[in-house]
């Protein structure tokens, strides 16, 4: 039998030329070994997101319309 795998990661990933400020936030889609990187076309600060959970930090509204 064959197994199937799929995996999502939300990520920041920062511009060529950009050295400081919000960054771009990407989706990366893994099915069955094969990976596809998206951008999501919105920004997010790196010091309010947390990378481990893949998730923006914070209780404020922001923080929450963009985790949902």
């Amino acid at each position: 039998m064959l197994e199937k795998s799929f995996g999502l990661l939300f990520y920041l990933k920062q511009s060529k030329n950009q050295k400081k400020g919000p960054m771009y936030i990407y989706l990366k889609i893994t099915v069955d070994g094969k990976s596809v990187e998206v951008s999501s076309k919105r920004k997010w600060e790196p010091t309010k997101w947390n990378s481990s959970a893949a998730r923006a930090m914070g209780t404020k509204e922001d923080a929450k319309e963009l985790n949902n």
